[in-house]
């Protein structure tokens, strides 16, 4: 029997997913946390705990350094809410372009009282607003993961052409994709061949301020830049002075600052929003579902899909005695483990070992069940973080 621990309001269906499964909600000492925005600190770090499952796509706000040095495991959803998100950056994209926020204040301080006055103030000034169509522009879209490549899906059957840049693009992505996407090798194409651009890229070190002074001045002039992703990849000192000098017509953003609220006062140049790409019913619905499932997974039988610092791991099942054992990578530790395996004379059916950065893991199916005196052999190990038989 497993326990998890939520945090954040998680869709029920979530729970229900954990429930039927034999999961039972521990706030003491779970396996598993579920989590959606909240900070984690090193007091969450119970001593049971195995998995964090954070219901959504960004991870800036889980010390992964911490999670790896105890062995746990790192899971997000991607995925689960791109349709959401997606869909956001297609609104960004007619807001930014038809004058409708304009437009919109423009009709909703009309004073006149009179129906035909109003239409002849209406018809007077609805040239105020005129913009252009998105069918025949070029938009460059910036990391081509879940997001990315469902945004080419739909843009492209809007009649749009479609530059992509992902140096980091998965198969699975890849196959997404429409035939029809140019494939820039670098960020500098982008920029200056695209009329629209949309960032779909992590927080990760080498992301930070991506979209900074070095880059903008490649920007082709008048271009409008969409960032639903995480505030901190566009350097906003810098987007403001692209503003300024007109070499971007429009940003488009859903984390507010006061210098953007204050640019957005006084110009329609910028238009902002709360953090709205994941905030529907279907998309959290979604990803609770998958985050539950992934803790079931490698719980239940070691497996990994969508960590974020562990590697992908899968091994179909040959026994009902598996061993799921978390160690550094280093020489000489699979040697260590096996040998004490065959010291008791048990057979070895199946194993995986999968590793990533420093990090390892390896899973063992045994012809019978091992002993507790293994077991606890193989955790005192050096650079053996947790041994489980699941």
């Amino acid at each position: 029997m497993y326990t998890y621990k939520i945090f954040n309001n998680i869709a029920l269906q979530g729970i229900d997913c954990l429930e039927d499964n034999g999961f039972i909600k521990n706030e003491n000492d779970p396996d598993a946390l579920l989590i959606r925005s909240h900070n984690l600190i090193e007091k969450d770090f119970n001593p049971s705990l195995r998995c964090i499952c954070r219901a959504g796509a960004g991870v800036n706000h889980i010390p992964l350094s911490m999670a790896t040095e105890k062995g746990v495991v790192v899971f997000n959803t991607p995925g689960g809410n791109a349709n959401a998100v997606k869909e956001l950056v297609i609104c960004g994209l007619l807001l930014s372009s038809r004058g409708i926020i304009q437009g919109h204040k423009f009709a909703q301080n009309i004073e006149e009282k009179n129906s035909n006055d109003v239409n002849n103030l209406v018809e007077l000034n609805k040239k105020t607003f005129k913009g252009s169509e998105l069918k025949g522009k070029t938009i460059g879209i910036i990391g081509l993961g879940s997001i990315g490549s469902l945004l080419a899906q739909s843009v492209e059957s809007m009649g749009m052409k479609i530059i992509g840049y992902d140096p980091n693009i998965s198969i699975d992505s890849a196959w997404q994709l429409p035939k029809e996407v140019e494939k820039a090798d670098d960020l500098k194409y982008l920029l200056s061949n695209s009329d629209y651009i949309s960032i779909h890229v992590p927080l990760v070190d080498e992301t930070k301020n991506l979209i900074a002074k070095d880059n903008l001045k490649h920007i082709k002039k008048g271009a409008k830049l969409i960032n639903l992703s995480r505030g901190a990849i566009v350097n906003n000192e810098d987007i403001l002075e692209a503003l300024k000098n007109k070499n971007i017509s429009c940003f488009v953003t859903d984390f507010p600052t006061p210098e953007m609220i204050k640019r957005s006062n006084e110009y329609d140049d910028v238009i902002l929003m709360p953090h709205l790409g994941a905030s529907t019913e279907e998309a959290e619905v979604n990803c609770a579902i998958m985050a539950a499932e992934q803790a079931n997974r490698f719980l239940k039988d070691g497996e990994i899909i969508n960590s974020v610092n562990f590697p992908r791991v899968k091994l179909g099942r040959t026994t009902e005695n598996r061993l799921v054992i978390v160690h550094n990578d280093e020489p000489g530790v699979i040697g260590r483990i096996t040998g004490e395996i065959a010291s008791e004379n048990l057979n070895i059916a199946d194993m995986i070992n999968k590793s990533r950065n420093e990090i390892a893991i390896t899973l063992i199916d045994l012809q019978l069940e091992p002993s507790k005196k293994l077991i606890d052999t193989i955790k005192k190990m050096k650079r053996v973080l947790s041994v489980r038989i699941c």
